[in-house]
């Protein structure tokens, strides 16, 4: 057992959509990541998937709404529906997720992370 600092984390890495993992636990994957820009249309027919925010701002966009996340919110997003997260300015991120859950859903294609890195 050994405590996480999110902070020292967070700079470990400068790439944007790529997350990393920071632990585990009954068979989930906690995840940070840092976004900036806009991701790409995507669902999770399996999992459902949580975007907690800790630094900056983050917009879920789904087909008929968006929801804009601050530091200290989250959002859980359940499985089966379409969305599309984008940050105007740089966002950090934390995820939890079954250790399944590939980033772009059914979507595939260039942005698609299959061997994420443990940090």
């Amino acid at each position: 057992m050994q405590k996480v600092i999110l902070s020292e984390k967070f700079k470990l890495f400068k790439e944007r959509w790529t997350p990393k993992i920071v632990g585990e636990l009954n068979g989930q994957h906690v995840k940070i990541a840092k976004l900036q820009g806009e991701f790409v249309w995507h669902k999770h027919d399996e999992e459902d998937e949580l975007f907690l925010v800790i630094k900056g701002q983050l917009t879920i966009a789904f087909r008929d709404y968006e929801e804009v996340l601050n530091p200290g919110e989250f959002i859980i997003v359940p499985r089966g529906i379409e969305h599309k997260p984008y940050a105007e300015k740089e966002v950090e991120v934390m995820l939890f997720e079954p250790k399944s859950t590939l980033n772009t859903g059914n979507a595939g294609g260039d942005l698609t992370q299959n061997d994420l890195e443990k940090i």
